[in-house]
């Protein structure tokens, strides 16, 4: 699945800039489980282009504070763990994990007590943009960023949530 062009005009669009605001909001908080940021989106159509609407989500909440990324987070599943949900979310998960292989039992335990350790050190699940990204690749991403302190840590777990937000919004744009 490709990412709609930039310069996209075509019915995805004009789909996101028709849709009722209730409506346009459940679906970006699918991208990114934060209020202010999904109001914010919305209130800025319409717009002429999909780098307009990517910008806009880029832009949109710049300074995430704690509890928005504590929310974000509480919608993504543990790296190497699958979604059971049957939403919107929890598939698109499902779909971004699929470099995690369930039949590596020696990848799947290492991620597990990565998690763990990561978890007691910052409070939270361990959030990365899995998408294209092996097993492997995201248990080295892991390792490398617990020693990372927490101000380090907080400005990267935003960064990687606006990247999903981001990627999550061109299937909006497509769907």
């Amino acid at each position: 699945m490709s990412a709609p062009s930039s310069t996209d005009t075509g019915p995805g669009l004009g789909r996101v800039n028709g849709l009722p605001r209730p409506d346009l909001v459940k679906q970006l908080l699918a991208c990114l489980d934060v209020q202010r940021w999904a109001h914010e989106i919305a209130d800025r159509r319409p717009y002429a282009t999909a780098a307009e609407l990517y910008e806009a989500a880029d832009t949109a909440a710049p300074d995430l504070t704690d509890d928005e990324i504590r929310s974000a987070l509480a919608a993504h599943p543990r790296i190497g763990e699958r979604s059971e949900g049957d939403d919107t979310s929890s598939s698109w998960s499902r779909s971004e994990q699929s470099g995690v292989s369930d039949e590596d039992t020696e990848l799947t335990t290492a991620l597990r007590a990565g998690n763990r350790e990561y978890e007691r050190r910052f409070g939270h699940v361990y959030l990365v943009c899995a998408s294209g990204r092996s097993g492997t690749e995201l248990l080295e991403i892991l390792h490398s960023r617990l020693d990372n302190d927490r101000d380090t840590e907080k400005r990267i777990v935003a960064e990687e949530l606006r990247k999903i937000a981001r990627l999550r919004l061109a299937k909006v744009i497509e769907s």
